[in-house]
């Protein structure tokens, strides 16, 4: 039996993955070598020498990209086959939640961490859910590991809001505000306010050296007003996203739009004030009025216009193992294949604010590889070997068809 002493000296191995077809998103594809050393890109490119020493996988010619990044889904706090009973998605007892934070119900051994990793998905963002105006607080980590902790790459990596049709619902039903569009801004407006007086407060506090009683929420939405965070802001029509800007432009604060259906529709507008977005989940059927300008084409129409753009599978509404297929039926409906690539490595990566660890093959970042059995736009493709931090976490024998996760126990 391993020890964790000895999966830490399995971390710290030279690995050398040679004869690659190397995409290493941010620069030019090549035929070649990387080198990994103490969980880390060491070195890359054609002419590499093999360290002395290290293990080597030959790659037979196969394209080598990042893990993919996924900087949206629920993988953890809303477990697969349950119908929702053990979900810890949405804290609905209040319209501001902004003080809870999901890495305090991450689940690390959901299945369906396994699933992204088959996938190739490496990174994600676990967001709350979208009942509330304003959500809480969200998590970027690795999809290996035992301790939520340790995978953690940023916390807090954002701040969830919704506008549209989920919290109308919600608090609709339960005959609160807010029931309409106009009652949704309203809280979010509410909730800066009493932040920005909460914050005025302990300055003057401060400076006259007195005691301030803090509270989690005000200081949750502190770090959005300062700029530290962005604001996730859950919107699908068009109406929704100039409404998340107008929020934004009152407030100062940092802006993503998220799912962003009708994002399109005014992608001039996100163009011109640099407002990066989120598209998806692609795959689903329209189950509610605001998602009738849902398509496949709609990525392509973006980037056309100017805006950044990331896909997301929001799973388990989009099972993550199929991450890359959106950005393979993207390009399919005119979005170009470099751009397709970037959407699921180094553009959610920027938006989580942990591009210069992950999302792209560089030296130094963390070895988060995947290894694909043919061309990885191919939707017949599949990941056969998946690292995280140099680890090989992931393997797919296709002889006998089987997929392989490593443990996530202590061994």
């Amino acid at each position: 039996m391993r020890t964790v002493r000895d999966c830490e000296e399995e971390r710290r191995l030279t690995i050398a993955i040679t004869n690659a077809h190397v995409i290493p998103v941010t620069g030019e594809a090549f035929d070649g070598t990387v080198v990994i050393e103490d969980g880390r890109i060491a070195a890359l490119g054609a002419d590499i020498a093999v360290p002395e020493g290290a293990e080597v996988v030959d790659a037979g010619g196969a394209h080598l990209t990042p893990g993919l990044v996924d900087a949206h889904v629920h993988l953890g706090v809303h477990p697969e086959g349950d119908g929702g009973a053990a979900s810890d998605t949405n804290e609905m007892t209040g319209v501001n939640q902004a003080g809870v934070r999901t890495i305090d119900a991450i689940d690390p051994l959901e299945e369906g961490w396994d699933a992204a990793l088959a996938g190739g998905v490496t990174t994600v963002n676990v967001n709350p859910g979208s009942g509330n105006p304003i959500g809480g607080q969200a998590t970027t980590l690795h999809t290996w590991g035992r301790i939520v902790d340790e995978m953690t790459l940023r916390v807090p990596a954002g701040m969830k809001s919704a506008l549209g049709e989920n919290p109308k619902r919600v608090y609709g039903e339960k005959r609160q505000t807010p029931s309409t569009r106009l009652g949704n801004a309203k809280v979010i407006r509410e909730a800066f306010f009493e932040a920005q007086n909460y914050m005025a407060q302990q300055a003057h506090a401060a400076a006259e050296g007195k005691p301030f009683a803090r509270d989690v929420t005000n200081e949750a939405l502190a770090q959005v007003l300062r700029g530290e965070i962005p604001w996730r802001q859950h919107c699908h029509r068009a109406d929704d996203v100039v409404t998340a800007v107008r929020l934004s432009e009152e407030f100062g604060y940092k802006l993503v739009i998220d799912h962003g259906t009708e994002a399109h529709l005014v992608a001039d507008l996100l163009a011109e004030k640099g407002i990066p977005v989120l598209i998806g989940p692609l795959f689903t059927t329209k189950s509610k009025m605001e998602l009738r300008g849902r398509s496949i084409a709609n990525p392509a129409k973006l980037a056309a216009a100017g805006v950044e753009v990331s896909l997301i599978t929001d799973h388990p509404v989009i099972p993550i193992s199929f991450h890359v297929h959106q950005a393979s039926l993207a390009m399919r409906e005119g979005l170009d294949r470099d751009t397709a690539l970037r959407a699921i490595t180094i553009n959610p990566a920027k938006v989580l604010g942990v591009d210069a660890e992950v999302g792209s093959l560089e030296v130094g970042k963390r070895a988060d590889l995947v290894l694909w059995s043919g061309d990885w736009a191919d939707t017949m493709a599949r990941p056969t070997g998946v690292w995280v931090d140099g680890k090989r976490v992931f393997e797919f024998d296709e002889e006998t068809r089987e997929e392989r996760v490593a443990s996530r126990e202590l061994v």
